[in-house]
């Protein structure tokens, strides 16, 4: 294969044996299903959708996409992609940073790992290699500290760390990786298929070498056009002056909770009153101290700060983004913002999701609340101190952490009450209510990885954050939400297999996308090809999850957003139309009940 940006180099790992096969990406897999994520779920595919998440029998997928570590805008992010040990569907999980682009530098365009080792080791790459090390000296640490040792061991520069931490050791189910300390690959437990194979870091050792695009003069034309949108202040992109640029992606906690979309106290509410205190506007003008910022990345979302005061004085880290300030702040009943930021500092070290922390603790309070607990302890809303207990005992399995590590719908089971979890297929809902951005109902019930804003981002049209006039929606309106769902889907799933970072939707469109990709690989495609893309590995997606057991009624909502009216100004009233919009959704994706039928996997040529 002989496409721009692509190293045209895939690593087979097996850990059980120690070996190291090096292959070619077959072509045909490249045109259809591009590279991170579409290229991840494809070998995942062919791994077989019955395999037991935590067997050696499952694969471990670290994959870069054909724009991953070029000059293109926001091009610094890989999937790591696997089937999940926390919902049973196929997943894939996205990190920023410096590693996905070191990881191309150094001749990569994947790593695919299977087996398991008999022993702690961590993957070596350099000049288009790999070798397994032994990790016994650094199983047991903190990523904080395992980064620390590496770069001590092989110096900091041009090295980029990918690590595990003791969560996914103890094969926490909601495990995550981390790159550079704070960025994570977060959902989905992926770091807890790291542990059961005993794989505690990848360290990469790479000098900064940009792939060099097909058509050099195509390139510059479309790179320019990218970044002059990216750059265009009336974007939320625009460095220095876009909101997504000035607050991160907390920026969105004041808007949402006004408008009543804000899930607070495991849901029950859909707005907090001291949310503004979490928000990114407080955070900028508290505790902020620097906006570091990914690979070929102008727009700088990330936000480190310091804690001056209180018991958490001193500690200092990135960043406080918007999902982990709402799942460990409002979520939970609390606004104290030092807390929220040393319990997102543990997730960092431990390796662990935020939201499904978060929700984990959410459902216990309840749960404690309502005397569910039968003797196994309990958490009140808002009792900040004891979840920053719980988490480190969380990360170790310590008492009951082994039942909180194990996410937020197996601890409802645990207590005899399901209907207090607030996950779909098994994993726990980000921080918007679909009563009051009826998008994300039918977005979070049809998300293939279960519940998820990523999969298809609808508040940006709700929201009407977005260039894109044509796509604005009424938040409260259930009408459209089903095509407009798949739009994004589509979209996202095209972006994310280049892989570029899903703040680029912010400004950029399939025109943009397509004309990129054409120009680095060589490869011609319009911008309905590269949404036909999108369509084709969503639907193996779904076609995997059908085989692996996900067939009718997987696409659901808890009953407390289709039943349970919202008190909340702005969205006072309102439930959320899930019947409605996903008779509306599966007529325009052509599926029948949630299951893809033959006819269509033949038309976007997957069988």
């Amino acid at each position: 294969m002989d496409f721009g940006g692509y190293a045209n180099n895939m690593a087979h790992i097996d850990l059980t044996s120690g070996t190291v096969e090096y292959k070619e990406i077959p072509e045909d897999w490249a045109r259809k299903y591009i590279g991170a994520r579409g290229l991840g779920v494809r070998y995942v595919f062919e791994n077989g959708p019955e395999v037991d998440p935590l067997s050696p029998d499952n694969i471990l997928c670290i994959m870069n996409g054909p724009m991953t570590g070029t000059a293109a805008n926001m091009s610094g992010r890989l999937a790591v992609v696997t089937k999940s040990p926390l919902t049973g569907t196929v997943t894939d999980a996205h990190m920023g940073g410096w590693s996905a682009a070191r990881m191309r530098w150094a001749g990569f365009d994947g790593l695919i790992f299977k087996g398991a080792s008999d022993k702690p080791v961590y993957a070596y790459l350099e000049d288009g290699k790999v070798e397994l090390r032994d990790a016994s000296e650094v199983w047991g640490m903190g990523i904080h500290d395992t980064i620390k040792h590496f770069q001590e061991k092989y110096g900091e520069k041009d090295l980029s760390v990918m690590s595990i931490g003791q969560a996914g050791e103890n094969k926490v189910r909601f495990a995550s990786w981390l790159n550079e300390d704070d960025r994570a690959a977060g959902r989905g437990g992926t770091g807890c298929v790291g542990g059961s194979k005993n794989l505690k870091a990848i360290v990469i050792k790479a000098k900064k070498s940009f792939p060099k695009p097909a058509d050099k003069d195509a390139w510059k034309k479309a790179h320019s056009r990218a970044l002059a949108v990216i750059m265009d202040e009336a974007n939320i992109t625009s460095p220095r002056k876009g909101g997504l640029s000035v607050y991160g992606t907390n920026v969105l906690m004041n808007i949402t909770n006004t408008m009543g979309g804000l899930p607070a106290m495991n849901s029950k509410n859909t707005s907090f009153p001291d949310a503004e205190k979490i928000s990114g506007e407080y955070v900028n003008d508290n505790i902020l101290v620097n906006d570091p910022t990914c690979h070929a990345c102008p727009v700088a979302c990330k936000k480190e700060v310091e804690i001056t005061q209180g018991p958490f004085k001193g500690l200092h880290m990135e960043s406080v983004e918007y999902e982990s300030a709402w799942s460990l702040g409002a979520n939970c009943g609390h606004a104290d913002i030092a807390a929220v930021t040393k319990m997102i500092d543990q997730c960092n070290d431990f390796g662990m999701d935020t939201i499904e922390l978060g929700n984990v603790f959410s459902t216990y309070m309840e749960a404690s609340e309502n005397n569910y607990t039968n003797g196994d302890g309990g958490l009140q809303w808002g009792d900040w101190q004891k979840m920053v207990e719980l988490t480190e005992k969380l990360a170790h399995r310590d008492g009951i952490g082994d039942v909180l590590a194990e996410g937020s719908m197996r601890v409802a089971q645990h207590f005899g009450h399901p209907e207090i979890s607030m996950t779909v297929k098994g994993q726990a809902i980000p921080a918007y209510d679909p009563r009051g951005l009826k998008g994300m109902g039918i977005a979070y019930a049809t998300s293939n990885r279960g519940a998820c804003h990523l999969r298809a981002y609808t508040p940006a049209a709700e929201l009407n954050i977005m260039p894109f006039q044509s796509l604005s929606a009424d938040p409260l309106a259930w009408e459209g939400k089903g095509e407009l769902t798949k739009i994004f889907q589509d979209v996202h799933a095209f972006s994310d297999s280049m892989d570029l970072c899903k703040f680029s939707a912010f400004a950029m469109g399939m025109d943009e996308y397509a004309a990129q990709y054409s120009a680095m690989t060589g490869v011609e495609i319009s911008a309905d090809d590269a949404l036909k893309t999108g369509e084709r590995i969503y639907n193996l997606e779904r076609y995997y999850n059908n085989l692996a057991g996900f067939g009718e009624g997987s696409d659901y909502l808890p009953k407390r957003f289709t039943d349970e009216p919202s008190q909340s100004p702005g969205s006072e009233g309102q439930v959320c139309e899930l019947d409605k919009m996903l008779e509306e959704y599966y007529a325009v994706r052509g599926w029948e009940n949630g299951v893809v039928p033959e006819s269509k996997l033949k038309e976007l040529e997957i069988i």
